[in-house]
């Protein structure tokens, strides 16, 4: 009789937010992975499922803080269980998939993989560019007094493709406010790892 194969899969992920003209940085972080959505997605990819399971966008929001008169931050927990599980309050999304027609700018907004021979994990490697004029409506000049503004981004995920609506929540990270301004882009470099528990290597 044949062994079980006991290796199993280990999933993290790694964010930079960042002004990819002056090079600072916002944010440089991990997230949380959100397993059962995740495993879902996996499967569905690997059977070229018609229900999706493909990463497909980056939602924003700014429900994952709260900030009190004195300026203390209050972190909210990553939301990572679930199967309808979601960003605390999403005011925004982007496509990054490269090979859909949504995507308005897939030169700067893709997903790619990288892996290195001979190792036992592969990077899924995700960059979304928010260009000066995105989102729409937003304030001119990153000075917000209110931290409850719509593009003052305190969370962000990625969402899995799905033909019938909402995709699945597979990764939610919550950071520092970060204010979307008409005078800056920010730039979000989004590493996902997928490797064998063997031999961790983190990302």
């Amino acid at each position: 009789m044949q062994g079980k194969d006991l290796t199993g899969i280990h999933v993290e992920g790694h964010i930079k937010i960042y002004d990819p003209e002056t090079q600072e940085v916002y944010i440089n972080k991990r997230n949380a992975i959100h397993y059962e959505n995740m495993s879902i997605a996996l499967a569905q990819t690997m059977a070229n499922s018609s229900k999706g399971g493909t990463v497909y966008q980056m939602a924003f929001g700014n429900g994952g803080t709260a900030v009190d008169p004195t300026g203390i931050i209050t972190y909210l927990t990553p939301n990572s269980s679930g199967s309808n599980a979601a960003l605390y309050n999403q005011t925004f999304a982007k496509v990054v998939d490269g090979q859909s027609s949504n995507n308005t700018d897939p030169t700067r907004n893709y997903l790619e993989t990288r892996h290195v021979t001979g190792t036992n994990y592969t990077d899924l490697f995700v960059t979304c560019l928010l260009d000066y004029g995105e989102p729409a409506s937003q304030q001119a000049f990153d000075n917000a007094n209110n931290t409850n503004d719509a593009f003052v981004f305190d969370e962000l995920g990625l969402v899995s493709y799905n033909p019938s609506g909402t995709g699945l929540l597979l990764t939610h990270v919550i950071f520092n406010p970060v204010q979307k301004s008409l005078n800056r882009l920010i730039q979000i470099d989004y590493t996902v790892r997928i490797q064998s528990l063997t031999g961790l290597a983190g990302v």
